[in-house]
């Protein structure tokens, strides 16, 4: 099968690239095919992590294993692409260069037949230019004023939610 997936760069202005790729490629060959579609040399070092609907992070696949006496890394090398991106969990975080922290969203858009005659990787759509440096991220939380817990609250009239919210 060939998954239709979208990489789309965290960043303000609209950065990505939709690409063909065989489901059962693994997650170094995928991750060439994401260096070679945004114009990146490839040479530096790289993760995916699994997540959530809400693209909170999970589990780190590395491209190389850089813990002591044979950690329990899970490489990219070692893990086909079906293993880990699927229609029940759609997305993927794609991290490049750790010292820029190029920040990618992976979504799997569809599967499809394979077609006679197509090679893949295949780039689909390319779609904004990439930025001479990554976008600057913002670390930094902001006080949530619901949790403050001086804060009394007499009337929830107040609040921001609707009342009939089943």
């Amino acid at each position: 099968m060939i998954y239709k997936i979208r990489i789309i760069l965290d960043a303000e202005d609209d950065i990505f690239r939709d690409v063909e790729v065989e489901d059962t490629e693994t997650l170094e060959d995928f991750h060439n095919a994401i260096t070679q579609a945004f114009g990146f040399m490839g040479n530096e070092m790289a993760s995916f992590y699994t997540c959530d609907e809400e693209w909170n992070q999970d589990e780190e696949i590395a491209l190389f294993d850089m813990g002591e006496n044979g950690s329990d890394t899970r490489l990219m090398a070692h893990t086909k692409l079906n293993d880990v991106l699927t229609e029940e969990s759609p997305k993927l975080i794609y991290v490049y260069d750790f010292l820029s922290m190029w920040t990618f969203f992976v979504e799997l858009a569809d599967i499809v037949e394979k077609e006679d005659g197509r090679t893949y990787p295949n780039l689909l759509f390319s779609f904004g230019e990439l930025p001479d440096s990554p976008p600057e991220k913002n670390f930094e939380s902001k006080p949530d004023p619901l949790m403050d817990l001086d804060n009394d609250i007499d009337s929830y009239d107040d609040l921001d939610f609707d009342e009939n919210w089943n």
